[in-house]
Parts: structure tokens; sequence; C-alpha cells
């Protein structure tokens, strides 16, 4: 009845409203008398009006804008996922794409797609958004320094740090002396052109660096703090002596920005002696998630926003203001995490590939049209790399490090990244840089950023001493050992407990490790040990609860698919187990259109259908990450699907072939090591016609009579199924049952598939 009443009233409502719509909009005709309104009487003249429209709605500036940062986020997430493939950061992808963007390369080959994107009078929006974009990015890298650790750890990191500031600034200046003639601009005094040349050769790009250290595992060990304390000690000495720098060119003489350095000096001591501490208060009362409100939020964005217009008012730059404000924030990483996960993903994911773009239409790799312009852009790599590769190398052997640890530091230090294009746009913009300069630069962070990686490996290489990230206790191969990756502390204890009931009585000849792999996209480097003991407290604490020796494993990893069957395959692991997440669009229309876009869209799929490999999962109802670790690693492989798994007691297992016949020895240590019943189905009659199968089951039965069950009637009751805790089944088997659609699939129990 309330529904027929509603419905009467919603046809009441826009019935009779619609009609008054229609009645004033005729009877508003009659008002267009006199009024010499035109109407166009052509042919087609509704499908022109329309294509007009559509035209003019393409060119409207907010129209451009749109385009452009989809069209970048697009290709700078193409190019990272490349980049991190080879065993690059992303951002370095994420630059290849700005040039990529620009007149190098699709301006040069498409003008007339490249000037319809990216026209001149569109530049300015996408410079503002991009300024936008990178003032809250610094404002994160201020955030993500450690201003305590820099206390505690920074007596010999500053005398390394400041080394690799003064060395290559000085080699900087000096080669700026020899090329000020041919490439600095005309009016631009050589002061200028040189301190900024010295400046741009001295930055270290900090996060770069500290995803790096994250990646190898560093992070825990000496030359990792010792890298990120010189980094963070570099990035703030470098943004200080920019911040003078700017001061000097835009006052014109050193002397008239005296004047500048000593407002900047006031500005400085005013945010820390009397901002930070107001906002250290403010923090204290709002270090939860539940308490940082909009009021409180809004609190620290206008001291960000004050920060930079202060700074930019001064004439230091607003970046140098964003920076700042960053790194006077409340030091309790709890209240930085949160409020960093606001800003990052804005800043990092929309806003900042625009700087990388906007930076690409910039170069103009076309310009170096001759042998000697590339001669000197060498000239150039070749002093950035002297400078502070070699500088930093030297001043950390000189304070006591081994050879082996002063290089590695020295090819951290020469990072450069997204730091190095900050300083060279800030240059471009203040017409200190001409345009081959500027993208003689912009090829020299490109190199020296790219070799990072590449240099690591060589200095580990030559002193023999490659990482692993597999302890020695695992080495022994004379052990069962078990490997289980997992995403969730949940997941962990789920699978914790199958590898425990696989080997409960045997724990002097077992060993079970535990794995957690985190993308170092998705983590901040102060907060790295807090989220390492979020993650593996819990398992260890199950482990200790099912009296259970466990290894534990966490890495920062770059590639997550490709670290685990490398750590499965250096250990030599018997067994993987991993968890298969679970979609909520399984079974869907929905899911099936993203089933279908993902094998589209998605860059592993492609790679796969071009190199023959897609053929083994064509119909696979496995993710991407499931599929890869399938194919890649060399040691069985558990796949598992948790439909809440408490306990182990009654155990399922279909037979379908010949091959299944592996099966049987998990049924063998289920029941000796957790006393588990097993139900064996003879699906195929596999088991009657082959003797050895038929001879494994005696001797199962004759050491732990009663413990397993044979049947042979394929049609299985829903209620079996539902008094199962698990099945187990081979992988062949299980892409059958998903083919044939089979009724199984909505009553099974949870599920290990196991690839031999």
């Amino acid at each position: 009845m309330k529904n027929i009443k509603n419905s009467l009233f919603y046809l009441i409502i826009i019935g009779g409203f619609s009609t008054l719509i229609y009645l004033v909009i005729s009877k508003g005709k009659a008002l267009e008398i006199g009024r010499e309104i035109v109407v166009k009487k052509t042919e087609n003249s509704h499908w022109n009006d329309f294509i007009s429209a559509m035209i003019e709605n393409l060119q409207h500036p907010l129209a451009i804008l749109l385009a452009q940062i989809i069209t970048i986020i697009l290709v700078a997430r193409f190019f990272g996922w490349v980049f991190r493939k080879i065993g690059q950061p992303s951002v370095i992808g994420e630059m290849v794409a700005g040039i990529v963007l620009g007149p190098s390369l699709i301006g040069m080959y498409f003008p007339e797609f490249s000037a319809t994107l990216f026209p001149k009078e569109s530049l300015g929006n996408l410079q503002f958004l991009s300024q936008i974009g990178l003032i809250l990015f610094m404002f994160v890298i201020g955030m993500e320094l450690d201003l305590k650790v820099l206390k505690n750890k920074a007596h010999e990191s500053v005398v390394i740090s400041h080394a690799s500031i003064v060395i290559p600034f000085a080699l900087g200046l000096t080669l700026a002396y020899f090329i000020y003639h041919t490439f600095a601009p005309v009016g631009v005094e050589f002061s200028s052109f040189g301190l900024f040349m010295g400046i741009a050769m001295s930055i270290t790009a900090f996060p770069v660096l500290a995803r790096i250290v994250q990646e190898r595992g560093l992070q825990k060990t000496k030359l990792g703090t010792i890298a990120i304390t010189c980094a963070a000690a570099d990035d703030i000495t470098a943004w200080c002596i920019l911040a003078v720098v700017i001061a000097i060119v835009k006052a014109g003489s050193f002397t008239s920005s005296l004047y500048v350095i000593g407002l900047a000096i006031l500005y400085v001591i005013v945010m820390l002696k009397i901002v930070r501490p107001f906002l250290k208060r403010v923090g204290d009362l709002n270090s939860t998630r539940e308490s940082l409100n909009k009021p409180v939020v809004a609190i620290f964005f206008l001291t960000l926003l004050f920060s930079s217009y202060a700074s930019e008012l001064i004439g230091i730059h607003a970046l140098f203001g964003a920076f700042l404000a960053g790194a006077i924030m409340p030091e309790n990483n709890k209240f930085r995490n949160i409020f960093i996960e606001k800003v990052e993903d804005v800043s990092v994911i929309l806003l900042l590939p625009l700087f990388f773009v906007f930076t690409g239409l910039r170069t103009q790799i076309g310009l170096l049209n001759d042998p000697y312009l590339w001669k000197v852009t060498g000239v150039i790599i070749a002093v950035a790399v002297v400078g502070k590769f070699f500088g930093s190398a030297l001043a950390a052997k000189f304070v006591g490090q081994n050879w082996k640890d002063s290089l590695a530091i020295g090819a951290l230090m020469n990072t450069r990244g997204l730091m190095e294009l900050v300083v060279l746009n800030i240059g471009y913009d203040l017409g200190v840089l001409s345009t081959e300069i500027f993208t003689m630069m912009v090829i020299m962070a490109l190199v020296t950023t790219f070799m990072t990686g590449p240099a690591l490996d060589f200095i580990n290489f030559i002193f023999k001493d490659k990482k692993t990230i597999i302890p020695e206790e695992i080495g022994n191969k004379s052990k069962y050992k078990i490997l289980f990756s997992f995403d969730t502390p949940e997941k962990g204890k789920t699978l914790l407990r199958i590898a425990n009931s696989l080997t409960k009585k045997q724990p002097d000849n077992t060993i079970v490790t535990a794995m957690h792999l985190s993308l170092s996209s998705e983590l901040h480097s102060f907060e790295v040990k807090d989220y390492e003991r979020e993650m593996l407290l819990p398992v260890i604490s199950e482990s200790e609860v099912l009296n259970q020796n466990m290894v534990s494993l966490f890495k920062v990893s770059n590639d997550i698919d490709a670290d685990i069957t490398e750590t499965a395959n250096q250990g030599e692991y018997d067994l993987l187990l991993v968890s298969l997440g679970q979609s909520i669009f399984d079974g869907t229309l929905l899911g099936k259109i993203l089933g279908f876009t993902t094998r589209i869209v998605n860059p592993d799929r492609l790679i796969d259908k071009f190199t023959g490999k897609e053929g083994l999962f064509e119909n696979s109802p496995f993710d991407e990450r499931t599929r890869h670790v399938i194919a890649k690693s060399k040691m069985p492989v558990g796949i598992f699907i948790d439909k809440e798994l408490e306990e182990i007691n009654q155990v399922f297992m279909p037979i379908f072939s010949k091959e299944d016949a592996f099966l049987i020895e998990y049924a063998k240590k289920l029941i000796n090591n957790n006393g588990s019943q097993i139900t064996i189905l003879d699906a195929s009659g596999e088991l009657k016609s082959t003797r050895e199968m038929q001879e494994t089951i005696r001797s199962i039965e004759q050491i732990a009579p009663n413990h397993i069950m044979l049947m042979s009637d394929r049609t299985i009751k829903k209620e079996f199924l539902e008094n199962q805790d698990l099945m187990i089944i081979s992988l062949d088997s299980w892409k059958k049952l998903i083919e044939s659609q089979s009724t199984w699939l909505n009553n099974t129990p949870s599920v290990l598939i196991l690839k031999p």
C-alpha cells in the first residue's frame, strides 16, 4: 500500500510540474515578439549548431586543462610502471613522460596534436597548477625530514653532506666560468649564472634517495641511516643556499640582497620560535584521526599558505616557505603520517605529474643539434658526477667509512631527481638559464638519477657482497621449508595456521618463514619501523600461541610480484603459500567488465600476450600477482582462498587425474602433523587403477587408521562441503572447475590450490 501511495505521489508531482514547465515555455514564446531574435533556417542547421558547440566546448580553457591532466596522468603512470619494472624509481619514468609529451618527441613528430593539446595560451594555467602541486609536495618533503634524527646522528653526516655540496658547487661555478659567454642569456650577470650552476650541481633528491634505500632494504643498516641523514642535511642546506642565491639574483647585487637575506632570517626565526611551538601544541591536542577535524586541518594548511606567501614576498620563492612549513610541523610521527595521507595523493598523483610535463614542454632536446652541444652536455654530466659522487665518497671515507660504503653513499648522494628539476625551473623562470643550458641540465638530472641503481649494483659486484633478504638459517637444505607471503596480519595468521598444520610435529626438521612486502610508493621513510611492527607482531604472536618456530621477513619493495618469487627461489623453499584476494565484483556483470578491461589495459597482460605466455592463464581466475607468482616460482605454490578458516580438521581432496597424485603427500603431512580427517574423491577412478597411489594410501591407513576416507560419487552434496574446513585441489583441476562453472564453487569451504 505504501509503495502505491509513493508511486502516485511521484507521478502527480513529476507530471504536474512538468506540465507547468511546458506551459510556461510555450507562453514565453509570445514574449519574444519585437526583440529581433534571429533564427537560422539553413539545412542541417541543428547538426551544425551541435558541431559548433562541441568545438567551442573543446576549446574552452577548462576543457583543455582537464584533457591535459587526463593525458598527463595516464602517460606518467604508464612510464612510471615501465621504469619500476626495470628497477628504477617511478619518478624517473614520470620525468621521462614529461619529455616525451614535450617538443622533444610528441611535439617534433606530431606537432598538430601537440599544438591542440598544449596550446601556448594554456600553459599559464598548467604552470600555476603545477606550482600548487610543487608547494604541496615540498610541504610533504619537509614533513618527511626527521629533525630529531638530524640532531642525534648528524655528526659525521653533516661533514659528508656539506662536502657533497661545496665540492660540486665549486666545480659547477668553475664550469660556468668556461661556458658563460656561449650559453648564458644576454643581460645575465656571471654571478647569477654561476651561482645557479653551482646549486644545480650540488642538489640531492631526498625523496628518491629515501625510496631507493627502502627498496634495497638498507633502512636498518648503518649505510642506509647515514645516507638518509646526509640527504636530509643536504636538502636543508641546499634550500637555504638556494634561498640566498634567489635573493642575490632578484636583488641584482650581493649588497642589496643583504636586506632580503636579513628579512629571510627574521622570517625563519619567527617560524621556528613562534609558529612551531604553536603548531606543536595544536598537534599534541589533535594527534588522532578522529580529532584531526576540518578546523584543525585548516590551521595547518593556512600555515603552509602563509609561509609560502611570506617567502614569495620576501623574494626567496614560495617553495622554500612550503618546505620550511613542513619541517616545523609537529614531530609526532603518527600525526605527520595522518596529515601526509591527506596531502600526498593529490600532490603526487594528480598535480606533480603536471610539473614534470611542464618541465618537459620547456625541454627541447632538438636544440642540441650539434656534436659540440652534446660534448658540453657530456662535460656537464661528468662534472656533476665527479663533484657529487666522488666528493661524497671521499668525505665518507675520510670520516671512517670503508670503501664499499663510501662509494655507495656517493652513488646515493648523486641522485638528483625531482629536486634538480625544481631548481632548474626556478632558474629558467628567473631568466638565468637559457633554453639550451636548461635542456642540458635536465638531461644531466635524468642520467645521474638513472645511474644510481646500476652504480649500487656495480659496487656490490666489485666488493662481492651481493645483498639478499634471505636469512642464513634458511640456507639449510636438509629441512622442509615453507614461505608464506601476506598483505594483512589477519591473512598472515591464517597462512601460518596452514603452515603449522603441515609441520606441527616436526619442529626440528622444518623452517617456516613469514614475509610481508610493502610498496615503496605507499610508505614513508619515517614510518617504516612502526609499519613493520604493525604488520609482523600479530603474526609473531600467533606463532607463539601455536608454539611454531618462525622466521619473519619485511621489505619495502619496488615490485612486490618479482620480490616474492625472487625470495622464494633464492631461499630454495619447498612450498610457497600466498593468499588470493577476492574482489567485491566477483561473479557480477561489473566483475566481468572489469576483468575484460584488466585484460586489455594491464601492461603485464600485454607483455604476456606478445611473449606468448598469455595462454597459460587465458581463463585464469587469479589476479595478476598470483599469476606472476605461479609462473615464476620454481617450487610448489599454494594459493589460498579464505572463507574464514579457523581450524583444519576436516579436509576434502578431489583427485581428477594421475597428475593430482602429488596431493596425497600433503594429505599425509596433514594427518601426521595435525591429525586431520581427509576425504579423497576419486573422481576419475585413478586411485583404483594406479598401484602406487593405492600403496601410498594403504601406508597412511596403517599409520593412522580412520583418518582417510575414499569416495567415488562425483555428486557432492552441499551439506558435505559445508561441513569441511578446507578443500585442497590441484591448479589444473581448479581451472577445470572454473571453466565448467561447477556448482561446487557455490558451496566450497576455504580452498588451497596447489601447483606441483
